[in-house]
């Protein structure tokens, strides 16, 4: 039987390992049989005892925000959670994560009852660390099927499928920041992994539970809002402004995301203003205790040089120190430089985030792949980033993170996301302020580092980094990781 010449090549390409993928064809070949295999657990496992083996290092003072936490919604009636000052670590997250935290608690109470006195202020004993910090790792597992289900949509392959996994749960940042400052954002990345993946479907349902879980998502940490409109855009264009039923689905996800506030705030509803004053905390400063590197570091920064040069000329009196960096409530002003306001970092990350949502929204049918809802997500992160309010350094995680899905999927981005992810990190080593961690901080970020770079140059079969590139990502995790702080930076998540 002849075989038109045409079909026998499109056989032959189809035989090919592609690094690229379209999620929205009907013909996608899933991936699923791999993500679960003997192999994927076993990295999962190997990574699980590198944080067990963390448990009993350094933790910083949020390790003591979410015992307080516990105390606070295991003991309290919820009319009182948002309320309560018994101590300076006040319940700041939404309700979700509150019910969370309730949640633990109730493991808690057979642990180490005495975690759970809300008087016990400052409490760690070695059950309450090895508790907490399990829960931590526990919780982890939401960040395993976030990854599984996202690879499920954009690797091809079973090599840029077990590169991604590497990638994203060998995250040297977050195994510093969870497991060893201690928090729970493993957690809730695996949920922004969720919902990109199923926001990137073609089938309603899908796109539906995504925006189902990205609603969920805001309502356990508020910080995602940052990224919503990338989520707003994408929904609008590929699902709404498809077949004529733009009003019908914009109704069905205004119902997702109202029945889910309905549901997160419904119990608060006598006590409102006071869980938005405690969400948003504008009088906390411009930046966080540790300064993140964005913009108002360098603003700062050059207000402090010029406030010593008017001094010098006399034409200051007075230099405030350490201005604007305590991480809790406080008001500060700057001495010569006009002092941003939250309303203008607002501005001036909208501004900064509307020519990606434009070309977004407006790009061609040819050029609308999911591939680039990833790049705007990532971009509205930076934006955000650099110009928000009382940034944490932490936050450069909501960035790292959907790009190492990019890493695996085109050489451009495995680039730009090793340049990223060694700098972010970098900038989140002073962080650990201990002088016995400078050994573990230098070998974690400098090991991630090179496996990354090997993975990456060996699922593409070329170099990524120019050798200024190279000495650049060196001397940054170098100097970070040497960089100490004389006492603990306090920390208000």
């Amino acid at each position: 039987m002849h075989v038109p010449r045409t079909q026998m090549k499109k056989a032959a390409r189809s035989k090919k390992k592609l690094i690229t993928n379209d999620p929205s064809k009907d013909e996608h070949q899933s991936i699923a049989k791999f993500s679960f295999n003997n192999e994927l657990w076993t990295i999962f496992i190997f990574v699980s005892a590198v944080k067990l083996l963390l448990v009993y290092t350094y933790h910083s003072t949020d390790f003591e925000v979410h015992r307080n936490w516990l105390a606070i919604t295991h003991n309290l009636p919820i009319n009182e959670w948002y309320t309560n000052n018994n101590s300076q670590w006040t319940l700041d997250y939404p309700p979700f994560f509150a019910w969370f935290e309730f949640s633990l608690s109730q493991f808690g109470k057979f642990v180490d009852p005495e975690m759970l006195k809300i008087d016990n202020l400052n409490y760690a004993s070695q059950t309450t660390i090895l508790f907490q910090r399990l829960t931590v790792c526990v919780s982890d597992l939401m960040l395993l099927y976030g990854v599984r289900e996202i690879a499920d949509v954009f690797c091809t392959t079973y090599e840029n499928f077990i590169t991604f996994f590497i990638l994203s749960l060998f995250n040297v940042g977050l195994l510093m920041v969870d497991h060893i400052h201690f928090q729970y954002n493993g957690f809730m990345l695996g949920i922004l992994l969720l919902s990109i993946a199923q926001v990137s479907k073609i089938q309603s349902v899908n796109i539906l539970k995504g925006a189902g879980y990205f609603a969920a998502l805001l309502n356990f940490k508020h910080i995602y809002l940052y990224v919503a409109p990338a989520f707003i855009a994408w929904l609008l264009k590929w699902y709404c402004w498809k077949k004529n039923k733009f009003f019908n689905r914009l109704i069905q996800l205004g119902i997702i995301v109202t029945t889910t506030l309905l549901i997160s705030f419904g119990p608060f509803a006598t006590q409102l203003p006071k869980v938005f004053m405690r969400l948003f905390p504008f009088k906390r400063g411009l930046v966080h205790a540790y300064w993140a590197a964005n913009i108002w570091a360098v603003y700062i920064g050059a207000d402090k040089i010029l406030s010593l040069i008017w001094k010098k000329l006399g034409w200051l009196s007075i230099i405030k120190t350490a201005a604007l960096t305590g991480g809790l409530v406080q008001e500060n002003i700057l001495a010569v430089l006009p002092t941003p306001t939250p309303l203008f970092t607002f501005i001036a990350t909208i501004v900064a985030i509307i020519p990606v949502i434009f070309i977004l929204l407006t790009c061609t049918e040819r050029d609308f792949h999911p591939r680039n809802f990833i790049r705007c997500l990532i971009l509205c992160a930076l934006g955000s980033f650099i110009f928000g309010w009382h940034v944490h350094e932490k936050a450069i995680l909501t960035a790292i993170i959907p790009l190492s899905i990019l890493a695996v999927t085109h050489a451009d981005d495995a680039r730009i996301f090793l340049i990223l992810s060694s700098t972010g990190h970098a900038a989140i080593l002073p962080l650990l302020f201990p002088e016995d961690l400078i050994l573990i901080k230098i070998i974690m970020s400098s090991l991630y580092t090179l496996i990354a770079a090997l993975c990456l140059q060996r699922l593409f079969n070329q170099s990524l980094l120019t050798l200024y590139e190279w000495i650049y990502i060196s001397i940054r995790l170098t100097c970070k990781a040497d960089k100490l702080t004389k006492s603990p930076i306090p920390d208000s998540n």
